[in-house]
């Protein structure tokens, strides 16, 4: 299957966004892509920044917003994956991931279930913990384990979606430097965050695909100087090899094919997943063992 992974920066304003995405998606879908995967947030700035209660307006408009990406996965045929800022009533927004199908049905959505709250990164602040749980999307190219950003450090949620039958992780992200940081620390930063989700790869015997944004964003409340996105958008194939690392500023769509199923070749040969002692592992669901 041919994927496509749009890397791109916020460009001032939801419109001029948007614009650009819809050129990438349609790049991607003239190079063949069946499968077009937005980055976290992707319409707008990584508002997340600052505690600001003006920020919850951007969700005003989300059942348009599902709409408009309804349109456009139908009018160039590909299944999408956007990652939207959902209202669902006065008070209760969530980080959600919705995926079109290739008529432009809603194939399912996903709600970011793991919420930071660190320095520049205070979502917990605007987003409600997901309460669907960890359900892979089932669509005509495949059955999706859409996940989002945070979620990529926990091997627990990627574990749950591959015991669900999903055939390929997906993980939209926002994550970037400080500027003050130094160069060892943004690099032991970025290794991390690669090393973690190559992880899920190989302990699951299925491909990972992560996309993440580009772009200096400013913190608008000004207490602090904001966020590098350091791109490096990514796909590692089940077998934890390097299909795809982007670079850590390129805007551009980026296609790539992946062997859907390489899966089954694998897990014959390392079959994890029969190996695990589901009997001993009752205390994964405390907070600590002491």
């Amino acid at each position: 299957m041919k994927i496509a992974l749009i890397q791109q920066k916020f460009h001032g304003s939801k419109e001029a966004t948007n614009a650009k995405t819809i050129e990438l998606i349609k790049q991607a879908k003239q190079g063949g892509a069946e499968l077009v995967v937005c980055q976290e947030l992707h319409q707008m700035q990584y508002f997340c920044q600052s505690e600001d209660t003006a920020f919850f307006d951007l969700a005003n408009e989300w059942e348009t917003d599902v709409k408009f990406w309804s349109e456009v996965a139908r009018q160039n045929g590909v299944v999408l994956v956007t990652s939207l800022f959902e209202k669902r009533t006065a008070g209760l927004y969530h980080n959600t991931a919705f995926v079109f199908e290739k008529d432009g049905s809603v194939a399912g959505k996903y709600r970011k279930m793991h919420i930071p709250d660190d320095p520049l990164f205070y979502e917990k602040f605007y987003f409600t913990p997901g309460d669907i749980g960890f359900e892979p999307i089932q669509t005509s190219v495949g059955k999706l384990g859409v996940l989002v950003c945070w979620d990529q450090w926990y091997p627990e949620a990627a574990r749950l979606m591959a015991l669900k039958g999903a055939e390929i992780l997906i993980y939209p992200t926002a994550i970037g430097w400080f500027d003050g940081d130094s160069d060892d620390e943004k690099s032991r930063q970025l290794e991390a965050w690669v090393a973690v989700q190559r992880g899920h790869a190989v302990a699951n015997g299925l491909p990972v695909v992560a996309v993440n944004r580009v772009g200096f964003e400013p913190d608008s409340s000004g207490v602090a100087d904001g966020i590098r996105f350091w791109g490096n958008s990514f796909v590692f194939g089940a077998q934890g090899e390097q299909v795809l690392r982007a670079d850590s500023q390129s805007e551009q769509c980026f296609l790539v094919d992946i062997d859907m199923k390489r899966s089954e070749e694998v897990r014959r040969i390392w079959p994890f997943l029969r190996d695990r002692r589901i009997d001993a592992y009752e205390n994964l669901t405390k907070r600590f063992i002491d």
